[in-house]
């Protein structure tokens, strides 16, 4: 590659504040220039935001909708930003966005989810900025594939930019949840995991999709060790014209801040380190009995296939499967176990016996245990 990624620390201080969490705030649409001026304004007063953030081009799912005010939005952007001191930033989605954003003086630009999905589109973008010293923030795909994010960053390192963030804002999720997008929390654990350098955001805004779970997904965020959030802030959020229910105002925004526990992930005191550290000893031991009892599992669950290939029966007895979800799911509930926990394990358990099984019933005759 030909770039590395900027610490946040140069992230923070290219923003001018050093702070944790680091904010950017602002309308989710540019609707009109007195409205962005007035959110500008009030969010440059209580002193939390480095940087804003507003929508000129807007993506909707069904045409018809509004889908922005366009380029004469980045004027107004680019004016309240400097009558604030403050950055301003906008979506771009292909690259005759990127040309115009960057002739009105655009200081930042973040790709969205309906963009990172495809590495088309996300790789013309790259090729516009090649060579640009602009910070680029990338929101992940709207689908849970990790390894489709990280191949936008790494478009943008190749491009030669080194001052790139990711955002979260969660993943579409086709079941029941209280969720807008899904967290999915583990795929963002996991991308800090492969590139620990990487600035991570969260969009709590589009996660939660209503502003009443705002401050919890906040607070998980910053629990999760995450830099900074991007919350979407409105004069009068009722009326917005897009995103409506998931907007606060600029007074809810410096409410939410304000109450938001930061916990540092840096262990300064040896007292607190070793009594860290004894607990984990503790969490080591239970994760080699579990291991154990698992592999142990498998072994039952190998003699169950011989067993089934034997009086030829199918792997799959689904009646016996729906009787552990049930009886397993209602005895976890009595021990505090969430469900989609439970639901989760089981069907990896599941998953993985059925694979020992399968391994039994397919087992060619006579070579010593090695399977087709």
């Amino acid at each position: 590659m030909q770039s590395t990624i900027a610490p946040i620390q140069q992230l923070q201080n290219w923003l001018g504040n050093g702070l944790r969490p680091t904010l950017i705030a602002g309308p989710c649409s540019a609707e009109t220039e007195e409205q962005v001026h007035a959110t500008v304004k009030a969010l440059a007063a209580s002193g939390k935001v480095s940087m804003i953030r507003a929508g000129i081009w807007k993506p909707r799912t069904r045409p018809n909708s509004f889908e922005g005010v366009g380029e004469k939005g980045l004027t107004w952007l680019k004016d309240a930003g400097i009558a604030t001191n403050l950055p301003v930033m906008t979506e771009v989605a292909n690259a005759h966005h990127v040309e115009l954003a960057l002739k009105a003086g655009m200081d930042a630009l973040w790709i969205g989810a309906r963009t990172s999905v495809n590495p088309f589109t996300v790789q013309e973008i790259a090729d516009a900025l090649k060579g640009l010293d602009i910070p680029i923030f990338v929101k992940n795909p709207v689908n849970p594939d990790l390894q489709l994010w990280i191949g936008a960053i790494e478009r943008f390192m190749n491009a030669g930019i080194n001052r790139i963030a990711a955002i979260h804002r969660g993943f579409s999720y086709h079941g029941e949840s209280v969720y807008r997008n899904e967290p999915m929390w583990e795929i963002p654990i996991r991308l800090r995991t492969i590139m620990p350098d990487l600035p991570v955001f969260c969009d709590p805004s589009h996660i939660c999709g209503k502003r009443d779970l705002l401050a919890l997904v906040s607070q998980r965020a910053m629990d999760m060790g995450m830099d900074g959030l991007m919350i979407e802030t409105h004069p009068n959020p009722d009326k917005a014209w897009s995103d409506a229910a998931q907007q606060i105002t600029p007074e809810t925004l410096l409410t939410l801040i304000n109450s938001l526990a930061i916990r540092q992930e840096n262990i300064s005191s040896a007292e607190i380190r070793d009594g860290l550290s004894e607990l984990r000893t503790r969490i080591d031991l239970l994760d080699a009995q579990i291991l154990d009892l698992i592999s142990a599992r498998m072994g039952i669950a190998r003699e169950i296939g011989q067993y089934k290939k034997e009086n030829g029966i199918t792997i799959l007895q689904l009646e016996r499967w729906m009787e552990i979800v049930k009886t397993r799911g209602f005895r976890a509930d009595k021990l505090g176990l969430s469900d989609d926990f439970i639901r989760n394990y089981l069907e990896q358990l599941h998953k993985e016996s059925i694979l020992h099984q399968t391994r039994v019933m397919n087992a060619s005759k006579g070579d010593d245990g090695v399977m087709w």
